[in-house]
């Protein structure tokens, strides 16, 4: 929005005794400028809403009111979150929109990442608006979550198939150009050669980036701060991805796809920092508020279209080590648990508890102990999926 009126404002002026004094718009050319400013207004913007919305939650009697599934199983050095107000994520996404519309340059990428973020978020409201009428932690289906996340990224990648893109990539001296779409081709971490994998597959692997990642971080999402310090890491490593892949002359000297418009979406992941970081101050521990499934899905959901749209699935995996870590921890304990039930009878467990932080709890770990050494493997994932950049 900032952007167009800004160029509207300079051709007016052109040519008439404004032009110089209006020179400085020039400025909301530049991505680095709009990122900036994007991060500045979503953080301002958590930190102004956030007491608001938080009462709002509370009036609304929106919180927590059943016990932690941690305290139920036991869980020592838990501090009781019973009346902590959840769907904190609404102050997350409201930042994160709001940023977004008033500094990007709107383009399908930013429109479809902004698209899949609203449907995710809506999901998200009705799985902790669920949970609070039955104050059981119980919540929407996971088969109608399923379902819908499958259905939104069946969507995604169709669309992505259909819609023509342009991507260069250059190769020791040599311009490699493809007009298809952004889902039939992708890079692998370490190998400096595209992946041309067909359409289908290309779609597939779009639903389970966004399904994966959007239900990852919804199952990190447990303890004080961790999810949200962990989005602010991975979206990191994400803003110097998008801005790299938008930049045709760092695109070529790093040889990894220059895709035209990508670098519209530094300026959403600038805002994503922003807002999680505001988020952040009142999520931190002891928690004023949880961003439940409504900020959570949402979230996780953004970096696997993100990483998708720059042809970068797998980094994602990479940078989301911790994520990955956390929802591998659940389906192995449910897998483990249902194949010795059906082998012997009795259902054994690997982890004293899933998802892996609570593990980490059961075995005395204080719950800030767990956020911050998870921050420092986040941050050790991160460095190596930036390292992909030039170890290839």
């Amino acid at each position: 929005m900032l952007y167009l009126l800004s160029q509207q404002i300079l051709d007016w002026a052109h040519g008439s005794e404004w032009e110089s004094r209006l020179a400085f718009l020039r400025l909301f050319k530049y991505i680095t400028v709009r990122s900036a400013g994007a991060a500045i207004t979503s953080l301002v913007l958590c930190w102004w809403l956030g007491p608001k919305v938080i009462r709002w939650l509370k009036e609304q009697r929106f919180g927590q009111e059943y016990a932690d599934k941690a305290q139920e199983a036991g869980v020592q050095h838990v501090v009781d979150k019973k009346g902590t107000p959840t769907m904190g994520g609404i102050l997350i996404v409201l930042s994160l929109v709001l940023s977004t519309m008033l500094w990007a340059q709107w383009n399908a990428q930013v429109e479809l990442t902004m698209l899949s973020v609203l449907v995710l978020a809506g999901l998200g409201f009705y799985d902790d608006y669920a949970k609070i009428l039955k104050q059981s932690g119980g919540g929407t289906p996971p088969r109608v979550k399923l379902i819908t996340q499958f259905a939104l990224a069946a969507f995604v990648g169709i669309y992505l198939l259909n819609l023509p893109a342009k991507s260069e990539l250059h190769l020791l001296g040599v311009k490699a150009v493809w007009h298809s779409n952004l889902v039939s081709t992708l890079m692998l971490p370490f190998y400096k050669y595209p992946l041309h994998i067909g359409a289908v597959a290309g779609v597939i692997i779009v639903a389970l980036a966004i399904v994966g990642s959007s239900n990852a971080v919804n199952l990190t999402d447990g303890l004080d701060g961790l999810a949200t310090g962990c989005t602010l890491i991975v979206g990191f490593v994400f803003l110097f991805f998008t801005y790299l892949a938008g930049n045709i002359k760092a695109a070529a000297y790093l040889q990894i796809p220059y895709v035209a418009g990508a670098g519209e979406l530094t300026v959403f992941c600038a805002a994503l920092l922003g807002a999680g970081l505001g988020f952040l101050w009142f999520n931190c521990h002891p928690a004023q508020v949880f961003m439940g499934d409504t900020g959570s899905l949402a979230l996780g959901g953004a970096f696997g279209i993100v990483a998708v749209l720059i042809h970068q699935p797998f980094v994602l995996v990479i940078a989301g080590g911790v994520f990955v870590a956390e929802a591998v921890s659940v389906i192995l304990q449910k897998g483990w648990f249902k194949f010795t039930r059906l082998r012997t009878g009795t259902g054994q467990r690997i982890f004293l508890m899933a998802p892996l932080h609570h593990h980490f709890q059961k075995k005395g770990w204080h719950e800030s102990q767990v956020v911050m050494r998870f921050f420092i493997l986040c941050v050790l994932c991160a460095l190596v999926a930036l390292a992909t950049l030039k170890l290839r």
